[in-house]
């Protein structure tokens, strides 16, 4: 026996003691990882998600949850991820996650409406929609306030935002065969329409609201006439029977006709919101 007090031996009959290390089994590494990866996932998901807003409509055709998409200028900005009724059973109240980049299609005048197959004064519309299923347009809107709650219209409207052109008022004594969509021609050229129409406040007339687009708004001056130009002209001289009209889609669906007079030295262009006379 050594006399050293230090010595790292061990003396004879006294129990050897060993050292273990602590080892992870591989098998939990795949767990592991698996969790790791789902959670950057939801995370990615929160940090990338949009403003949830709900949009009403009369009918639920055409919308399935889950996979009907928002899209503006045919770009997806979010998708339908719920459909329920309204409280009083009336209306059908959509739900939409927009994308985060999608957060000025909040603005309270955005407006929502769902695009399927239409046959209207304008044409026809909404023709791929067959093959892809229907969708819900958007249109941005300019105001400065936003809302989460939207009334989706029934039509997409005539005009949607970021087109240049001008916007008339014109006062007649009955609407005729006009109507949302009805051509507006200049020189037989369609350079605009209607897009709203509603009776006068004293209801002894019609207010019709027009739109024409850029540059042919600059032909409108403040002593153009407009005039209806639906259905056919005809009249009877010695040379034979005339027949006149703007065009065919005038005749079906109705339109509206513009030209200032040829000699009108001090005319200048309309200004935005003018009203004028819309003659027979």
């Amino acid at each position: 026996m050594s006399d050293n007090p230090y010595s790292s031996e061990t003396p004879a009959g006294a129990p050897e003691i060993r050292q273990r290390r602590a080892r992870v089994s591989l098998v939990w590494l795949v767990p592991i990882a698996a969790a790791l990866v789902g959670f950057s996932m939801v995370l990615q998901n929160w940090l990338s998600a949009g403003p949830q807003i709900t949009v009403s409509f009369e009918t639920a055709e055409g919308l399935e949850a889950n996979k009907t998409q928002v899209k503006y200028k045919n770009v997806v900005i979010g998708q339908v991820t719920e459909i329920n009724l309204s409280e009083d059973h009336t209306r059908v109240i959509a739900t939409i996650e927009l994308d985060q980049h999608a957060e000025p299609f909040t603005r309270e005048d955005t407006k929502f409406w769902v695009v399927r197959p239409r046959i209207g004064a304008s044409g026809v519309s909404g023709v791929d929609t067959l093959l892809s299923g229907a969708f819900i347009g958007a249109d941005a809107g300019r105001a400065e306030e936003t809302r989460r709650e939207f009334v989706g219209l029934e039509a997409p409207p005539p005009v949607t935002f970021g087109v240049k052109g001008k916007q008339f008022t014109l006062h007649t004594d009955d609407l005729g065969s006009l109507g949302i969509g009805s051509p507006l021609y200049f020189r037989r050229l369609q350079v605009g329409q209607v897009i709203s129409f509603g009776l006068a406040d004293d209801g002894k007339g019609v207010q019709v609201q027009v739109f024409v687009n850029a540059p042919y708004d600059n032909f409108v001056t403040d002593d153009t006439r407009f005039w209806n130009a639906s259905g056919v002209d005809v009249s009877v001289a010695a040379d034979g029977l005339t027949v006149n009209t703007e065009s065919l889609s005038a005749i079906l669906a109705g339109g509206i006709a513009f030209r200032a007079p040829n000699y009108s030295p001090d005319a200048r262009p309309a200004a935005e919101d003018s009203e004028f006379t819309l003659f027979s």
